[in-house]
């Protein structure tokens, strides 16, 4: 099975887009707010995985390998 491609350097909101299950899978590694009602159509606009993960103190192994799990593949980094 071929993953899906995942251009990390993309905004979230281009990625949550194209990818409808990809809110949930954020939102379990610790970005809680991108379910949040207007979070993505505002802030997902300008925010990338990786500025996501600093703000947030996420360790982007730990973010793309479970992209990875979920059948992602993550490229743009």
């Amino acid at each position: 099975m071929e993953g899906k491609e995942l251009d990390i350097s993309k905004s979230v909101y281009e990625l949550c887009s194209a990818y409808p299950e990809l809110p949930a899978v954020l939102a379990d590694l610790g970005f809680k707010d991108i379910t949040k009602p207007g979070m993505l159509a505002t802030a997902g606009r300008f925010m990338t995985l990786p500025k996501g993960a600093a703000m947030k103190k996420i360790d982007m192994e730990v973010i793309k390998n479970t992209l990875q799990e979920a059948g992602f593949k993550v490229t743009g980094a």
